[in-house]
């Protein structure tokens, strides 16, 4: 009783290889999906972000149902993400890569249809956005930039753009 609950089924080693192949998976496939998906979901793609981690329990446990499989799993899912982390910080590159760049979606008060489409948003996606930015006046607005990680940056007219000065 004590060896299914204890000792996993299958070698960590093997599990670990599991963990980091779904791991890279899930991340390329929702860094394709754009950025939308990351910081605004619908319920529809609410949905989907749950089912998709069902859908691939098995592929990273490998039927393996033992309590120190599924905590060592967690610990290489923990692991990954600040690997990942220290490297998009680190690199840019990797950043890019994984993590993505802003988009800006509105220039000098001026839509920019084609990043709009790239990014998949509609006129009325945006002004939902620019809502939820307590924008409600659209000529209020300068820029608009969609960040890499979903949210939205909304500078007025008027109002100058932050900027970082290096140390």
């Amino acid at each position: 009783m004590w060896d299914h609950l204890l000792f996993p089924d299958i070698p960590l080693l093997n599990l670990a290889i599991r963990a980091i192949a779904v791991f890279l998976g899930i991340v390329l496939l929702l860094r394709l999906s754009g950025k939308r998906q990351m910081g605004q979901l619908t319920a529809t793609e609410f949905v989907v972000v749950l089912l998709i981690s069902n859908a691939v329990q098995n592929a990273m446990n490998g039927g393996d149902n033992s309590l120190t499989g599924g905590l060592f799993l967690a610990t290489i899912l923990i692991a990954l993400a600040m690997l990942v982390g220290t490297l998009c910080h680190r690199f840019r590159l990797i950043s890019r890569l994984l993590e993505g760049t802003p988009t800006r979606l509105v220039h000098n008060g001026r839509v920019l249809r084609r990043n709009m489409d790239r990014e998949r948003l509609s006129n009325a996606d945006l002004k939902v956005l620019l809502r939820k930015h307590g924008v409600h006046d659209f000529h209020t607005v300068d820029e608009v930039i969609l960040e890499s990680d979903g949210s939205l940056s909304v500078t007025r007219k008027g109002e100058q753009p932050f900027e970082f000065e290096d140390a």
